[in-house]
């Protein structure tokens, strides 16, 4: 079809780093929603070039759902979008379907064109009952207020940084057709560090890393991983809603830059057995009035008392949230000690075994590192979880907690038992969305093998939350 006289928006890399760190600013200085909202409906009224708005929402296990709202529409019927929540796994019943998305005009984004397509921006939304209140089942909408009122009540910032590892396999939806082919190819075989500076591997990652940039990541730095195939882009640290907001774009445009260069993104945690599992090590500090609450010159390791209550909270509750921070099948084959797995439920600042870890830093960038983290985690629900348990959770009286020779589970069905279970989890959670958490658990795991054995089974792949679909569930 000719597209001689569309004239849709396209804009260049820098302009649109330009707008994006503009409305970053505003994020950061918390300008008021409402201010934001008219600046924002402005716009879209003003740029005739822009065709639609792509609204992102999240379901209770992570998986990014996009839906395009025309542009004109969206603008008289922005407080009324509706949807069928009962197409979303984890969601209402079909008998009680209706939900509506509100628009989180602060967390606003202009894309790139040759990646989004032209003529678009996205927003993220927030899930609405049909009664008016906040959807439970929606973790964005969760972590948000709990954020939200952190702030006004005691004055904190949660900040986050997230260092999400990925694979990249030959072929596209390599995922997806894995239960044919039982297999991944690499498409690189350098290994840390090392790779050809026009290398398939290295081609993906300065694409992705510049898509980054124009996005407003603020990108620190990017490399090879140590298994085959595996890449890693950092970026820097936000505020923990824009800090999972960022985990989901982030690989939302692996997986599309991959697929343009006719390869696949992989967020497993371990595709393939005998090289490194894939992490998502997840940094957290809490500022106030812009002071760093972790940081203590003369600390040990010069972390402050609040920061190692945090580290012993979060090891005391390890078993109750592993189900949150490890989500999969496929999970536990990461959690492999001979692999520099974290799975050991103690605290170091040198073991890289540890499920904590506390890094070299100063006023500015000291932190706690939960390295459990695996990348198909729900970044809305790991980062409340880690953040609430931090906070306000029970501190055990284990002697010498924080070197205790315990260990994560080494298969998912121990973790949905210790997640059903937990009364900690019920509290924050609560029990409605805590069980149906552990149902969608349950159904993928009763697919999968107990015993892990020495391969990736398919059907770990094929129900894995981030691959599945009708067709695919429709096998077994």
């Amino acid at each position: 079809m000719s597209t001689e006289f569309r004239n849709f928006l396209a804009l260049s890399y820098d302009e649109l780093e330009e707008l994006n760190l503009q409305a970053k600013a505003d994020r950061i200085n918390r300008v008021s929603i409402d201010e934001i909202r008219e600046k924002r409906l402005k716009y879209l009224a003003d740029e005739k070039r822009i065709k639609a708005v792509t609204v992102l929402f999240s379901d209770l296990e992570g998986r990014l759902h996009l839906l395009d709202y025309d542009k004109k529409f969206l603008i008289g019927a922005y407080e009324n979008l509706t949807f069928d929540g009962s197409s979303i796994r984890g969601f209402t019943a079909q008998k009680e379907s209706d939900l509506r998305l509100g628009i989180d005009w602060s967390a606003f984004y202009w894309v790139p064109a040759d990646v989004f397509g032209t003529g678009k921006v996205v927003v993220f939304g927030t899930v609405i009952d049909k009664d008016g209140t906040p959807y439970s089942g929606d973790l964005r909408g969760v972590l948000k207020r709990y954020s939200d009122t952190l702030f006004k009540e005691k004055g904190y910032t949660l900040n986050a940084a997230n260092e999400i590892e990925g694979f990249l396999f030959a072929g596209r939806d390599a995922e997806q057709r894995f239960h044919e082919t039982g297999k991944f190819e690499f498409i690189n075989t350098g290994g840390y560090y090392h790779v050809l500076p026009l290398d398939p591997l290295r081609q993906f990652i300065d694409t992705a890393a510049e898509v980054q940039r124009a996005m407003g990541f603020q990108n620190e730095k990017d490399h090879p991983e140590v298994a085959p195939s595996q890449f890693e882009i950092n970026y820097g640290y936000g505020e923990v809603v824009a800090a999972a907001d960022q985990i989901q774009l982030y690989k939302l445009l692996c997986r599309q830059i991959a697929n343009n260069m006719g390869y696949t993104a992989s967020f497993l945690p371990k595709p393939v057995v005998g090289v490194n599992g894939s992490g998502m090590h997840t940094n957290v500090s809490i500022s106030k009035d812009k002071v760093n609450l972790f940081w203590d010159e003369k600390g040990q390791e010069q972390l402050s008392g609040a920061g190692w209550d945090f580290i012993d909270r979060i090891l005391s509750s390890a078993l109750d949230i592993c189900l949150i921070l490890n989500p999969s099948v496929n999970a536990y084959r990461r959690l492999d000690p001979h692999f520099e797995a974290p799975n050991q439920i103690k605290a170091s600042a040198t073991d890289r075994g540890s499920m904590v870890r506390v890094p070299i830093g100063n006023s500015r960038s000291m932190r706690v590192e939960v390295r459990s983290v695996a990348p198909d985690a729900n970044p809305y629900l790991a980062l409340y979880s880690i953040f609430n348990t931090g906070i306000d959770g029970p501190k055990s009286s284990i002697d010498n907690l924080r070197q205790a020779q315990r260990y994560l589970p080494d298969h998912i069905q121990a973790a949905i038992s210790d997640f059903k279970s937990s009364e900690w989890i019920a509290k924050i959670l609560g029990s409605d969305v805590q069980g149906r958490y552990v149902d969608l658990k349950q159904a993928a795991a009763d697919r999968c093998p107990k015993e892990l054995g020495t391969f990736v089974k398919a059907a770990e792949v094929q129900f894995h939350h981030a691959v599945y679909n009708q067709s695919l569930w429709n096998l077994f």
